[in-house]
């Protein structure tokens, strides 16, 4: 088993479920710019990547400035009520104190969601101790470059495993050189995850501790 210095996590999807405010907001912004709603069913295939992305596959449109002002319509109601509908998935928060009490491994965020939204969400379900830092995206970054600023500024190192959900979480960690874990209970199937060649693929959260303590 390699030694890792840093464990980083995805957050929707791998600690908690944003299902309910994602669509709720999301058809928020839709309704808003005169654009027909979509079922739940379709909107959480978009679950994991940037949102501007996910505007323009939905729209259509390469408007950036429509594209900017839809983001800012979803985030305005995520704001307001839309983190508070995350859920927590079963056994996260064992997982996290179980792993907490290894010195030799640091705990730490890194999510395309919006910094402010990610650690509301966080100290919603008392989590936010576990982790040093929060890294959180914005328009136009990919997580790959998040990724890279970190190692940049130092605040990880090249012993550092991604952990999420979907295969933009393996590449942008492949891309930087690090390894990188998949969890088979958020959005990506086992087939995205497997054909990014994850180090580990972990089917519950207990397995992470039972791997890392």
């Amino acid at each position: 088993m390699a030694h890792y210095e840093w464990l980083l996590f995805d957050l929707d999807g791998t600690l908690s479920d944003p299902a309910e405010g994602f669509i709720n907001s999301m058809n928020h912004a839709l309704e808003f710019h005169d654009f027909t709603p979509r079922p739940a069913s379709e909107l959480t295939l978009h679950i994991g990547p940037p949102l501007e992305q996910t505007m323009a596959h939905l729209t259509g449109s390469s408007d950036e400035k429509l594209i900017r002002a839809m983001v800012d319509k979803y985030r305005e109601r995520y704001g307001e009520s839309g983190y508070a509908e995350n859920t927590l998935y079963p056994g996260i928060t064992e997982m996290l104190e179980k792993l907490s009490r290894n010195d030799s491994i640091r705990l730490a965020v890194c999510t395309s969601k919006r910094a402010d939204f990610a650690t509301r969400i966080l100290k919603q379900f008392n989590l936010h101790h576990y982790f040093e830092f929060v890294s959180g995206g914005d328009v136009g970054i990919a997580k790959w470059q998040q990724l890279e600023k970190l190692l940049a500024e130092r605040r990880i190192t090249s012993r550092t495993l991604m952990i999420g959900d979907r295969h933009f979480d393996l590449s942008a960690a492949h891309k930087n050189k690090l390894h990188a874990a998949g969890v088979l209970w958020g959005y990506g199937s086992r087939l995205e995850l497997q054909e990014h060649k994850p180090t580990y693929l972990f089917e519950r959260p207990g397995q992470i501790d039972e791997t890392f303590t």
